[in-house]
């Protein structure tokens, strides 16, 4: 079992960063691939980025290459989104996931997720 909780949300302006952390226990937790989904207000929830268990392989969603970037460290049960030139449509609340397989770009890959972080950003 894996518990993910989320942190480092926040307002900032568009062209700002912000830092995402997700924080899971279990010692379990390096056997999961790893995953951020947004959703904004009456969307669906989507796919931002995701990595392996090893952390040798990463994926994002098409709107945020190049600005994004997925990493994780074992050794703290952590993974992190650092988020770079923000833009007002980056709006949402940012999920994490863990997938007991490869993980993927679609939620029902992963089994456990945290509560959300807001990100709000100002154009």
């Amino acid at each position: 079992q894996v518990q993910l909780v989320e942190s480092g949300g926040g307002l900032v302006q568009a062209g700002g960063s912000l830092r995402l952390s997700c924080a899971a226990s279990g010692r379990t937790f390096r056997s999961y691939a790893m995953g951020w989904f947004r959703q904004a207000p009456g969307k669906e929830r989507e796919f931002v980025a995701a990595i392996s268990w090893s952390g040798g392989s990463t994926y994002y969603a098409d709107s945020v290459k190049g600005r994004f970037t997925i990493s994780r460290d074992n050794a703290k049960n952590t993974v992190y989104l650092q988020m770079n030139s923000l833009r007002p449509e980056d709006t949402a609340v940012y999920y994490c996931a863990a997938s007991p397989r490869k993980g993927g770009t679609r939620t029902d890959e992963y089994n456990h997720w945290g509560q959300g972080t807001q990100v709000t950003v100002s154009s």
